[in-house]
């Protein structure tokens, strides 16, 4: 069987004060995790067993990291520049670059979100 397969029959215990664990299920929430898929993802990233993002994705995020920051530096450039001579027709072609990258960046993200464990409905 595979991990991803395999049942999970085995529980491990851990305490919290009341007000950690709370912060626990909020962070859940944000990450649209449940709480037993959220600490199993922080336990086995944390031990370098089972990364939360594997290198694909990683990859795929430094890729859109550095195409944003290489806009961002060309608009502020632009930014620095504006005088009467300044161009608009620049500022036009860099914000069209950006809409592939945040086009890829909302489909990573999506796509993240439609991992096993996510809440389904709205459950936990």
């Amino acid at each position: 069987m595979t991990p991803a397969k395999e049942p999970k029959a085995h529980v491990v215990h851990a305490r919290f004060t009341a007000s950690e664990l709370a912060a626990v299920h909020d962070a859940a929430e944000q990450a649209e995790l449940t709480v037993s898929a959220f600490m199993r993802s922080l336990t086995l990233e944390g031990a370098g067993v089972q990364p939360f993002l594997t290198a694909e994705d990683r990859a795929i995020f430094e890729f859109l990291h550095r195409d944003l920051r290489t806009i961002g530096v060309n608009l502020n450039s632009l930014a620095r520049l504006a005088r009467p001579q300044f161009n608009p027709d620049e500022v036009g072609e860099l914000v069209k670059g950006l809409l592939p990258v945040t086009a890829g960046l909302a489909l990573e993200l999506s796509r993240l979100k439609r991992r096993p464990g996510r809440k389904v409905g709205g459950r936990a």
